[in-house]
């Protein structure tokens, strides 16, 4: 399978897993992701959602095979293909539940745009990440909406125009990665801070997250509309009626 599916405690742990090829984003492992996310999202036990790779790379980015063909597949062929991996960010990106990244090696090209779509990463302090797509003639289209709200424009700048792997601190000064722990705390602590993040009201987390996609797009007047929408409309759910029992009754929420 070109994608293992775990579930932890609520978090449903996704490992690209191709190692022999460094778990390129072949067209299997894209479905394989969107199924993967589908499945997660149906299902109600599922607070959160882990991406790591198998073996001793994240993901090398694009699969050789497609690397080879793509100058002769035709305009169709190859829209077609940027279309899914846009379906498979997209989808990261705009997940209803928290994502997070185990990056236990090395992420290059498209395979740290599929870090960089996670809300949260956790990189092992040996791993590299960069965006390389410049250094054969490509260019980071899709990855690069998500890069610069990601890092900002310099940053992006710097990332996208050297093509250069980056170290994990490196990673961390410029906002690519929250965490850089050691390759044998990678998974624990990726583990961990999902545990943090679900334990809070999924409905809040939800509408944080659609908070955040949206405001950076938005004007002041109408970000602070939006907000005062999203502010009234949670005071009517469930989650907040026992997020307030649970604080007055000086107990744990139930959520």
């Amino acid at each position: 399978m070109s994608v293992l599916a775990s579930e932890v405690e609520g978090i449903r742990l996704l490992t690209l897993n191709d190692p022999q090829r460094r778990n390129p984003l072949s067209p299997g492992l894209v479905r394989g992701l969107l199924e993967a996310l589908e499945a997660a999202e149906q299902d109600p036990a599922t607070r959160a959602v882990v991406l790591t790779g198998a073996g001793p790379a994240f993901s090398a980015g694009a699969d050789l095979d497609f690397l080879q063909s793509v100058t002769s597949a035709g305009a169709e062929a190859n829209y077609a293909h940027s279309r899914e991996l846009m379906r498979l960010f997209h989808r990261i990106y705009t997940f209803p539940k928290p994502t997070l990244a185990a990056i236990n090696g090395p992420a290059v090209a498209g395979g740290a745009g599929l870090a960089t779509a996670c809300d949260l990463a956790v990189m092992s302090e040996d791993a590299r990440i960069g965006y390389t797509e410049v250094k054969i003639g490509f260019v980071a289209a899709l990855v690069g909406v998500i890069l610069v709200r990601n890092v900002g424009e310099k940053h992006a700048k710097e990332l996208l125009l050297t093509g250069r792997l980056v170290s994990a601190p490196e990673a961390y000064r410029m906002g690519l990665v929250n965490r850089v722990v050691p390759a044998e705390q990678l998974l624990d602590e990726t583990l961990a801070l999902a545990r943090e993040v679900c334990a809070n009201a999924p409905t809040s987390l939800s509408l944080t997250k659609e908070l955040l996609h949206a405001l950076p797009g938005m004007g002041l007047e109408d970000g602070f509309r939006l907000a005062s929408i999203a502010n009234a409309w949670v005071r009517e759910t469930g989650d907040l009626a026992e997020g307030i029992a649970a604080f007055f009754e000086k107990r744990p929420p139930r959520f």
